[in-house]
């Protein structure tokens, strides 16, 4: 006879929402969303030859274009990112606010013969953890929407302005949550560029003005979910502006030129205001 798993064991492979999953809408939530069993597959949604096909030289051109070479990762997940840049010579700081997931991005570099100088880190009090400025901070991945509060949303972009030195960028971006929240017919995602595993669904369970909820599967049958809030674009392009950004450039799925309704992400490039 088996014995039920332990507390320990379902606290790594079971997310726990409680009784109503569609009222948990706090920050706060993304520490234990990412349990380990989601951290281990995570890897698998994004098939990394895949998505850096996809991608193509787009960052690296944007960053070296600029003439940018410290890079901040906020959002580092498990490494792709910050792994993808130091190949091509960038000096990257790697951050995550989930230890789970800054220990993969750890290893996953290891396995690449690369060492990730990593930092734990709330964005909220950004500064508190990290040192110096940076050329450019990276914030991918659709992170930006784990943020559920309008003034936590302000605080961690005014943490970002602050770490960049005078002259540098931000990118950020998020899913086409507009067309998520007024086109059911376009209500999955086409997933050309970001979530690339074969055999693996990501796809809205449930969306309404304050939340977008997603689920996850996998071919081994396990599901995971996310919690996050549905960002309009015009709307984290205000956010951006009001913190001081200037020069906002949006690309719908690395295209500079784009309809509406096509991309499924879109990549705010946001200038800090030059005080030098």
């Amino acid at each position: 006879m088996s014995s039920a798993p332990s507390s320990e064991t379902s606290s790594k492979t079971i997310q726990n929402y409680g009784e109503d999953p569609l009222a948990v809408r706090e920050t706060d939530t993304y520490r234990e969303e990412y349990i380990e069993g989601f951290v281990d597959k995570w890897d698998s949604l994004i098939d990394w030859d895949s998505r850096a096909e996809g991608e193509g030289q787009f960052f690296v051109d944007i960053l070296r274009g600029r003439g940018k070479h410290t890079v901040l990762d906020v959002a580092t997940g498990t490494g792709f990112h910050s792994c993808r840049l130091m190949e091509e010579g960038f000096d990257v700081t790697s951050v995550d606010g989930s230890a789970e997931m800054l220990m993969k991005a750890f290893e996953n570099a290891g396995k690449r013969g690369q060492v990730l100088k990593t930092c734990q880190a709330d964005w909220r009090w950004l500064n508190k953890d990290i040192k110096g400025k940076f050329d450019a901070i990276i914030c991918l991945g659709n992170s930006f929407t784990h943020i559920h509060d309008e003034m936590d949303r302000r605080k961690a972009l005014a943490e970002f302005y602050a770490a960049l030195k005078h002259d540098g960028i931000l990118i950020l971006d998020q899913r086409n949550y507009d067309l998520l929240l007024d086109n059911e017919a376009a209500s999955k995602p086409k997933h050309k560029y970001y979530y690339c595993g074969k055999d693996i669904v990501a796809e809205p369970e449930y969306i309404d003005e304050g939340l977008a909820r997603f689920r996850y599967s996998f071919p081994d049958g396990s599901t995971y979910n996310l919690n996050m809030f549905p960002l309009r674009r015009r709307y984290v392009q205000k956010l951006l502006k009001e913190a001081g950004f200037e020069k906002i450039h949006t690309y719908g799925d690395f295209q500079s030129e784009f309809e509406e309704n096509d991309p499924d992400f879109f990549i705010h490039i946001a200038e800090k205001r030059d005080e030098g």
